[in-house]
């Protein structure tokens, strides 16, 4: 601990975001960082607690707190301050193996558990610290390319490039073994690529660590669907060991009369349109679906829904709206959310920010679902009538609650709808062709990341559900241990 009195005598400060009205004019990112001898300042708040809850990832009451990576926080803010750069990239790399990806898109579960922010109500700035860290090891030239020095003899197949398949991949090919990765799409990422915007995270940074992946003896083979096109005994047959890392894309539909109007996209589609669009060619090519002049409802109030409000704004909507099944959460913790659980509070995210700029007000409507859309002669989708909800006691048993409508109902005018209700599992083709179970939500069923066909393991949003990217590596990390240990009877990983 390097300062002990730094969180009285310093104050929180964070980068600079660029004002709406000047970032909505194109999909770079949008934060300025701070000056180094400004962050390493940030590094003196780290209070080093007897207990740091920041580096826990632990759950508490069903809910997590704390990095589920367990990154050595306290370490690395301490070097930080120190101005030892150098030995905070390694103390980083120690735990997480890809923190410019969580540093740009993680929402901070460290920082929700930080003492500091307990006691003081300012937590430590741990992401942007993360942030100047890992930028710092590509600028030094200390990130680059260190292949294994000896090979295992043993082949990986890994299928699905996004952060889990990845962060499998990366393990297991440090431990020596030769990893394949097969990615349907043309470009690695998964969800890093074409579910989350370049706004958030712009994508030569993805690039640049898949680019050192490659250098260290890792394949990638893109426009690989396997269970589709690329059969999955080819892939079984070639390798000694499978691991299925595909995401939980099997997108939540709408069930309601006018569903098949045209103008109505899941939001992952939309969002993968507008980025490939943007990286083949600028949007030259007219392949992206245009919110232009449109009318637009999001249907989802999570951070996908944002990220298409975010979207539609910058092609140049006419409106956008935003419907959030459940109540506005509040503006501070309630009793029963008590740190260092993640705070269930209000959050208004860069997209609502931009709508706010742009038209005056919050898109968000709260406690609403849709009933039905409306469709024009030619079939598109031209309104959608609106229902309100209310939570209910739906089992008196059990006193399980309910959003269920009220029977207030309005209808509202849109012409492209964009649907952000989450998702239900994964696209179970992947998993039917390599004959392995699935479990009632739609997820890969395993013991300790092994599926109930010999050799393949699953990992990810795949095999817990939808969830963030920092648990994402933390499956392919897990995973890999348990692959390694198959393959050589124990495992140093």
């Amino acid at each position: 601990m390097g300062k002990p009195t730094g969180f009285m005598e310093i104050a929180r400060q964070t980068s600079t975001e660029l004002p709406p009205e000047e970032r909505i004019q194109n999909f770079n990112e949008f934060h300025i960082p701070l000056p180094q001898d400004e962050q390493q300042a940030q590094g003196a708040r780290c209070m080093d607690c007897g207990v740091p809850f920041c580096q826990a990832g632990m759950m508490i009451g069903g809910m997590a707190s704390g990095c589920p990576l367990n990154n050595l926080i306290p370490e690395w803010n301490d070097l930080v301050y120190q101005g030892k750069w150098d030995l905070a990239v390694h103390r980083l790399r120690a735990t997480n193996r890809f923190p410019e990806f969580t540093s740009r898109v993680c929402p901070a579960l460290c920082e929700a558990a930080c003492t500091c922010g307990y006691t003081t109500g300012s937590p430590v700035t741990v992401k942007e610290n993360e942030h100047a860290i890992v930028e710092y090891g590509y600028e030094s030239g200390l990130l680059t390319a260190c292949p294994p020095p000896t090979r295992t003899g043993k082949t990986v197949a890994v299928v699905g490039a996004g952060p889990a398949g990845l962060a499998v991949a990366d393990y297991l090919n440090k431990r020596g073994h030769k990893v394949t990765v097969y990615e349907r799409e043309d470009r690695v990422g998964g969800l890093l690529m074409y579910g989350i915007p370049n706004m958030k995270l712009e994508k030569q940074v993805i690039d640049r660590r898949v680019n050192i992946m490659k250098a260290e003896g890792i394949d990638f083979v893109t426009c690989a669907d396997v269970g589709g096109s690329t059969p999955a005994q080819d892939v079984l047959d070639a390798h000694d060991a499978v691991v299925l890392a595909c995401g939980a894309k099997q997108a939540r539909d709408i069930s309601a009369p006018g569903r098949d109007a045209q103008g109505i996209y899941f939001a992952v589609d939309y969002l993968t349109s507008v980025t490939r669009s943007l990286l083949d060619s600028g949007f030259s090519d007219g392949k992206a679906v245009s919110a232009k002049d449109k009318k637009v409802l999001v249907i989802g109030g999570g951070d996908t829904g944002n990220d298409c409000v975010g979207t539609a704004i910058r092609q140049g909507c006419a409106s956008v709206t935003q419907l959030e099944m459940m109540p506005c959460p509040p503006t501070e913790r309630t009793a029963a959310n008590a740190w260092p659980e993640w705070p269930k509070v209000l959050k208004t995210d860069y997209g609502q920010q931009e709508a706010i700029a742009v038209f005056g007000s919050d898109p968000r409507i709260y406690q609403t679902t849709v009933k039905e859309f409306y469709k024009d002669e030619a079939g598109q989708v031209c309104g959608a009538l609106i229902a309100k909800l209310e939570s209910k006691v739906v089992d008196e048993a059990t006193g399980r609650r309910a959003m269920v409508p009220t029977g207030e109902e309005f209808a509202i005018e849109c012409d492209l709808v964009l649907i952000a209700a989450g998702f239900t599992g994964c696209q179970p083709y992947v998993a039917e062709a390599f004959g392995v179970d699935l479990t009632k939500r739609g997820t890969v069923a395993d013991t300790k990341y092994a599926t109930n066909v010999p050799h393949v393991f699953t990992c990810g949003d795949m095999r817990r559900g939808q969830s963030l990217v920092v648990w994402a590596l933390r499956e392919g990390r897990d995973a890999a241990a348990e692959v390694d240990k198959s393959l050589m009877g124990y495992t140093n990983l």
